[in-house]
């Protein structure tokens, strides 16, 4: 029997036959880089001497800040705020880890031994890492020219705050922390570059596992002082994982640029698992304090939010996007009339932040979802009941801060979790644990899952006031291109660059059924290369862009060539072509029941295009687009619609906490998502599992942590705890509703995050639930056996 897989990607990576960026050899005559880093969290540079390394044996060049400095410009920032982000430390080394200089030769080895040889005189600088401690006077500055570290700070007020909290029957205050954490991809980052000189002048193309690939290029070029139309990259159509992690403004394609230009030669690095925990990227670590005015039946009538971002050393584009990408959503799934938002991003003498699944909803529910327990704490209701009360009920809904939710039945996915996940029962067992003595909790968390993300929302970093007239940014535009062979076959071109999500597969099932042709028929390519595949600034692979933006771009793109190939057909069958049906590989006219195959039709535009219909399209390769009126830049106001659409997830945890080894153990995971019409059951499956054990690393493991002094404490898998298929052997019940989005063209919305935002604030809220009789309260992540016995001690020190 024959073995099909369940998706086109996976039997080239079960079979080893999959193309990473370290698998390429583009170029003839490739270097290899290692890259000098500062052993200190905040040093002044006064000296590098590269003499030695030059000279190694084996050596094509070497750069350092001089070099550096000489030829690179800052790379452009969201915010006015002087804090110049370079690609290496030129001055001043500002956390552990950031590049001071690379070193060029033929091999790794050779790059290493000689990267030893290069000697910096630094000088030692007091250092902060506390995100809150950042914010106080006096407090040690990163960047002194800014007089701060504040890099950005917005006051938001959206409906009759004050009146609401003056008349509210109770105000309910939590402050909480989420940590910074990464995702780990199987595959570290990668880059080979060349950079050449040519009669048109410089030019530069580059090979990368980027996932965010279109904002790279002007950011880069504009670094470097090329013209983005001479720089060019690739991204290869295996990226063994990301999760948010390589779609920042990654430093390294630029670096390895200017090294090819010095060694004349062109350059590849690829980084290792120390330099990728020690320095790549990881979400923002965020501070927060949440005020909720409830009233006696436990309606929440308004909401004071106060959001601090620990940025890093410097706000790397696309930052400050963790603190605005759920403006729309704040509120999250309940009908709250008015909200207060602070939003600050603080630089620390950390690593330099990024996004990481479900970025921003990850640390947004996890204050919203926690207070919303001690909103039933102190209404005296159930946590579930506290929820229903304040959900959203009539569709579409428009919030305080301008978000448009555009379907959904919250009560109903909340009470199909309730019964399917057996809510009652756990909490039976509940019972039963606590009078053995043992601690079991039950938690829960709805989360609204923004999907399509319109990039107006990184203007809200800037007061209206100073925005410039006709220099708005809006938009989830997508853009596919489709064509069709000599043989029939249709080709989708995807610039999605997908690293793993099965983008292919989807892309090529809802093409056939478009065109009415077996899957057979139609292939898709997702190798990007931005000097041919089509592009906007916002296209990529984050914010659960495919299903509602990329899967409404393919049926634009299907559609033209459907019209091209029914003008074929109208010429076989000599009848008009607006009346033919495409099904079942052919073309056929539903009054006379003649047909002819889809790729006799195409034939016709191949071959005899001269006998097409007058003002009949001969277009057998076209491109369609998907640019959806809802995405628009922020309002004066400082409302914006940030997502095109938002799903819904309805999550509970059930956990055991053993009473004397206080190992905290998943007992079951129940998970409701309503990611309107499900476009592969299977596929939503996949990415519902592995959000869920996403979140579980933030919940339960994952931690960046650093010392007093700047140093990090976290970066080998030592020390940074993932979890492995052994920690997922929870009991999982899974279920979907469909309400499907009035606003793309399959009614789809995006699914891929949403258990990364619900399932850490889910697990907390259970633990916290087990642990409420020994009167502990938990505002913090991660949540494992060492953190339970400190929080049952009261020593918070340890924090």
């Amino acid at each position: 029997m024959t073995w099909t897989p369940a998706r086109d990607e996976d039997a080239a990576l079960v079979s080893g036959a999959g193309r990473f960026v370290d698998d390429l050899d583009p170029l003839p005559g490739t270097l290899v880089a290692a890259i000098v880093r500062s052993p200190h969290p905040h040093a002044r540079i006064r000296g590098v001497d590269l003499a030695r390394a030059r000279a190694h044996p084996g050596v094509a060049a070497v750069i350092g800040p001089e070099e550096i400095g000489a030829a690179v410009r800052p790379f452009p920032l969201s915010t006015s705020t002087p804090m110049p982000y370079l690609p290496s430390a030129v001055d001043t080394a500002r956390y552990v880890g950031e590049p001071v200089a690379v070193v060029v030769a033929g091999d790794r080895y050779v790059a290493e031994d000689a990267a030893e040889l290069v000697e910096v005189d630094y000088e030692p600088l007091d250092v902060v890492v506390d995100t809150r401690a950042a914010l106080e006077p006096g407090a040690v500055l990163l960047h002194p020219e800014a007089g701060t570290n504040v890099a950005t700070d917005r006051t938001f007020s959206f409906g009759p705050i004050d009146d609401a909290f003056a008349r509210a029957d109770h105000v309910v205050h939590g402050e909480y922390t989420f940590p910074r954490y990464s995702s780990v991809p199987m595959e570290c980052y990668g880059v080979v570059a060349q950079w050449r000189d040519e009669s048109e002048g410089p030019a530069v193309e580059c090979w990368a596992n980027f996932h965010g690939p279109f904002t790279m290029v002007p950011v880069a070029a504009g670094s470097l002082g090329v013209p983005v139309s001479r720089f060019r990259l690739h991204v290869p159509a295996d990226i063994g994982g990301s999760f948010g992690i390589k779609s920042g403004i990654y430093p390294y394609v630029v670096l390895m640029a200017l090294a090819s230009k010095h060694a004349g030669r062109p350059v590849r690095w690829t980084e290792d698992r120390t330099e990728h925990l020690l320095a790549s990227s990881s979400g923002a670590g965020r501070a927060m304090a949440f005020s909720a005015a409830v009233s006696r039946d436990g309606a929440v009538e308004a909401l004071r939010v106060d959001l601090v971002d620990d940025v890093g050393a410097y706000l790397r584009p696309p930052e400050p996007s963790t603190l605005y990408r759920c403006f729309g959503n704040i509120t999250g799934a309940y009908d709250v009339p008015a909200v207060a938002i602070r939003a600050r991003a603080a630089v620390t003498n950390r690593a330099p932040t990024g996004l990481n699944r479900g970025f921003g909803g990850q640390q947004l529910y996890f204050g919203l979802e926690r207070l919303m327990d001690a909103v039933a704490a102190r209404t005296g209701l159930d946590v579930a009941e506290v929820r229903r009360r304040n959900l959203v009920r009539a569709f579409p809904h428009r919030t305080p801060t301008g978000g448009l939710y555009d379907s959904g039945d919250y009560p109903a996915a909340l009470d199909l979790l309730l019964a399917e996940g057996g809510y009652d029962e756990l909490r039976t067992r509940q019972e039963s644990a606590r009078t053995e003595g043992a601690y079991y909790g039950v938690g829960l968390a709805l989360v609204v899952d923004p999907s399509g993300t319109n990039i107006g929302y990184v203007g809200l970093a800037t007061p209206a006031s100073e925005r410039k007239p006709g220099r708005d940014k809006s938009g989830s535009t997508e853009i596919v291109r489709a064509s069709v062979d000599l043989q029939g076959v249709v080709t989708v071109l995807l610039g999605s660059v997908p690293q793993g999500q099965g983008h292919a597969t989807v892309a090529r099932r809802v093409a056939a059924r478009r065109l009415g042709l077996p899957v057979e028929q139609v292939r898709a390519v997702v190798d990007m290369d931005t000097a041919s595949t089509p592009w906007t600034v916002t296209s990529g692979s984050y914010s659960s862009r495919f299903a509602p933006l990329v899967t409404s771009a393919v049926v634009a793109a299907v559609d033209r060539l459907a019209e091209t190939v029914r003008a074929g057909a109208s010429v076989l069958l000599g009848v008009d072509p607006a009346g033919l049906e495409l099904a079942d590989g052919s073309v056929r006219d539903p009054s006379s029941g003649a047909s002819c195959l889809f790729r006799h039709a195409a034939g016709v535009v191949h071959w005899d295009p001269g006998s097409l219909p007058e003002g009949a399209p001969a277009r057998l390769a076209t491109e369609g687009e998907f640019v959806p009126p809802e995405a628009v830049a922020a309002t004066a106001e400082d409302t914006i619609n940030s997502s095109l659409c938002y799903g819904f997830v309805a999550e509970m945890v059930g956990v055991r906490i053993d009473p004397d080894t206080l190992l905290v153990t998943l007992d079951r995971v129940a998970t409701v998502h309503d990611a309107g019409t499900v476009l592969d059951p299977v596929l939503i499956e996949g990415q519902v599992l592995g959000a869920l054990v996403h979140g579980l690393g933030g919940a339960a493991y994952e931690e960046f942590r650093y010392s007093p002094a700047g140093q990090p404490t976290s970066a080998t898998f030592l020390d940074y705890l993932c979890p492995t298929s052994a920690e997922t052997a929870f009991e999982l019940v899974s279920d979907h509703v469909s309400s499907p989005s009035p606003l793309t063209p399959l009614g789809a919305k995006g699914c891929g995050e949403g258990s990364s935002m619900s399932l850490p604030v889910a697990y907390a809220n259970a633990v916290a639930d087990a642990l409420a009789p020994a009167g502990v309260t938990i505002d913090s992540l991660p949540l494992h056996g060492e953190v339970v016995h400190q929080l049952l001690r009261g020593d918070v020190s340890w924090r």
